[in-house]
């Protein structure tokens, strides 16, 4: 009996292989939704753990004076003082969106409402950049539900603290607002600012003092440094380095830094063998469409041994008129 080798779909144009690589899962971690990269991932132990770490970050910045100066040093602005609205700020417009928890949420006395992340890891193309425009969204939807006018919207700053260069121009920071673009002097003053930090713009350089751009406050060239590892420079940064050993040296923060950790890992988990169940469903559904070809053209074979027209075998096998003359000259049998 002939063999069959009419052209079937390889395993190397599958969407899904049977031992699924996830390079990126989205887990729902300590009630929030983060990225994490499923297959490299791993939170350090507690003793190596370091500002960048979100669950530290987070707890070092509820110190107000910690907090306060830092908001201040980034925008270059004076601030009487801050207050945390909630223990952990969630914003759930309604049951059916996608909530949001933030790391650091604080009002100023005047209002103005501040939201900074410590961002590790560089999302796949302008997920970060969405994210700021939802966060911003859902912030101003939680005013407006506290029965504020439109009028009344405070400014808001959403600030993202990145251990790399989200656009790639070598600068330590990039302030955004809304500007016209046929004037770009004329702003819309909508209240709303976002910033990027890029830590990584100081790792050339030893101090403030040949670092090219003199308008970034010194204590942020210290911080910047210090998230990318160095040891604490200046009287703000040792401050802020001696709030991490003191969160560090707290028992009850291990714990339930051990107790976030091991949610990652099962997340992390979970979210694999999903992947792999999600890759044998695939797998499957592949083979029997494979099988369901090769069926197919063993039928058309057969029809076409017999002179059956290919008008009738189209009809009999929906394999195309191309198809079924390619399987007759492979099988010389036009």
């Amino acid at each position: 009996m002939n063999t069959v080798k009419c052209k079937l779909p390889t395993t190397k144009n599958w969407h899904y292989s049977w031992e699924l690589d996830l390079d990126v899962s989205q887990f729902l971690v300590h009630d929030k939704t983060k990225l994490y990269n499923a297959s490299q991932y791993h939170m350090p132990k507690w003793q190596d753990a370091t500002i960048t770490e979100n669950f530290l970050f987070e707890k070092v910045m509820h110190n107000k004076r910690i907090c306060k100066r830092l908001i201040e040093k980034i925008l270059g602005i004076t601030i009487q003082s801050i207050e945390f609205p909630e223990a952990e700020k969630s914003i759930d417009i309604r049951r059916d969106s996608k909530s949001v928890r933030l790391d650091v949420y604080v009002t100023d006395n005047t209002g103005r409402v501040y939201d900074i992340e410590m961002q590790c890891t560089n999302p796949f193309d302008d997920e970060l950049l969405k994210r700021t425009r939802y966060y911003q969204g859902m912030v101003d939807m939680d005013l407006i539900d506290k029965g504020m006018n439109y009028t009344d919207l405070n400014s808001t700053y959403i600030i993202f603290i990145c251990t790399f260069d989200l656009f790639g121009l070598g600068y330590p920071m990039y302030t955004f607002r809304n500007v016209c673009l046929e004037d770009n002097k004329l702003e819309l003053n909508d209240g709303t600012t976002k910033l990027f930090l890029n830590s990584t713009a100081v790792i050339p350089y030893d101090s403030p003092d040949t670092f090219p751009y003199s308008n970034l406050d010194d204590d942020i060239f210290y911080f910047l440094q210090y998230v990318n590892g160095h040891a604490p420079q200046g009287t703000f940064v040792n401050e802020i380095n001696a709030e991490v050993s003191k969160v560090k040296e707290n028992k009850e923060m291990e714990k339930s830094y051990m107790t976030y950790a091991m949610e990652i890992e099962r997340h992390r988990r979970e979210a694999k063998n999903i992947g792999i169940a999600i890759g044998r469903e695939e797998g499957l559904r592949q083979g029997q469409a494979v099988g369901r070809k090769e069926g197919l053209c063993q039928t058309a074979l057969s029809m076409l041994e017999n002179n059956v027209p290919i008008e009738l075998i189209n009809k009999y096998t929906s394999l195309t008129e191309q198809e079924i003359n390619d399987l007759a000259k492979e099988h010389n049998l036009l």
